[in-house]
């Protein structure tokens, strides 16, 4: 990936052909049958996908400090193709063929209990999807995702043609900022339970930095903008996959009450966001092949602004 080139501008990996592939012999073969697959498909995007190969080098290299094998990129790669595997089938089957733990799960449930929805802020790191096994125990908890359909719009159309009814829950993070805060509030009023990713900024978003892993990074102030406007608790949500069918999701309170004055913004989002990044970088050590940002997260070509940008400020509080 160049310097000048942002992560939305990557294709997206595969086809509608090869996934459609890799979905029917999951299906019909069964996991075991699947994961097999992923081994030609990591040595494939190794090689062929050089940008976030390169990547996932230096991100190893900065986790480990140390200098990484084939290996141990090849490893990563694997990592992720098997969270993306998993997808189906818990969307197929459910949390059945995973053994799936929690951790801090009566910290949200405090937080439910009142009826006013919840926040849940995530990170390209394990499996986000995961989330949606809290949704299947908790028949009586709307759970609503924020994802961007338009970045993989295969990926997408496989999944939502597994299981329709999710297509329905996920807020669209495409539309407008206007659109979105608006229909998080909707889902908040309702006391669902609202997830986002709060760890990669789009191209048009204004992002401050933060320091993780030992240098300054970009990271966008939009959710904490909504969790302002929303004046819902907000719980940090990690879902780690920890090899073969093992997942554990893991919740931590941030805040009963996100509160950014306008004139204090800057200070406010800079600590809000440190604290949040560490939370991240603790997890991120933890499980260093889980973390799923295949490009040059601390040298981010976009809008890496430090300052507070009126565009995306003003759309969120309008």
């Amino acid at each position: 990936m160049s310097a000048n080139e942002h992560w939305q501008s990557r294709p997206e990996g595969g086809g509608h052909f090869a996934l459609w592939l890799i979905r029917t012999i999951a299906l019909r073969g069964g996991r075991r049958v699947g994961r097999c697959c992923l081994y030609p498909i990591t040595l494939y995007f190794y090689l062929r996908r050089g940008p976030e190969r390169r990547a996932s080098r230096q991100y190893l290299q900065r986790v480990l400090g140390r200098p990484v094998t084939p290996w141990q990129v090849m490893k990563h790669i694997h990592c992720f193709a098997a969270t993306i595997l998993d997808r189906v089938f818990l969307l197929a089957h459910g949390e059945k063929p995973f053994r799936i733990e929690t951790q801090g799960i009566e910290l949200l449930d405090q937080r439910i209990a009142p009826g006013r929805g919840v926040l849940l802020l995530g990170s390209h790191l394990g499996s986000f999807e995961a989330l949606r096994v809290i949704g299947a125990r908790r028949p009586d908890l709307p759970l609503r995702i924020v994802l961007d359909k338009q970045k993989t719009p295969a990926l997408t159309k496989l999944l939502e043609a597994l299981a329709p009814d999710t297509g329905a829950s996920v807020i669209d993070a495409a539309q407008d900022g206007t659109s979105i805060a608006l229909a998080m509030s909707e889902a908040c009023q309702s006391g669902a339970v609202v997830a986002m990713l709060a760890d990669r900024g789009r191209g048009h978003e204004v992002l401050r930095h933060a320091d993780f892993l030992g240098s300054p990074a970009p990271f966008p102030i939009s959710p904490w903008l909504l969790a302002h406007v929303l004046q819902v608790p907000v719980v940090l949500c990690f879902g780690l996959y920890l090899g073969g069918n093992r997942y554990r999701l893991v919740f931590e309170p941030m805040s009963d009450r996100i509160e950014i004055p306008r004139r204090r913004r800057g200070p406010v989002l800079d600590e809000l966001i440190a604290r949040y990044a560490q939370r991240l970088e603790h997890y991120v050590r933890i499980a260093p092949y889980n973390w799923f940002n295949f490009y040059d997260f601390w040298q981010d070509a976009g809008h890496a602004a430090e300052s507070d940008g009126p565009a995306v400020g003003s759309r969120v509080e309008a």
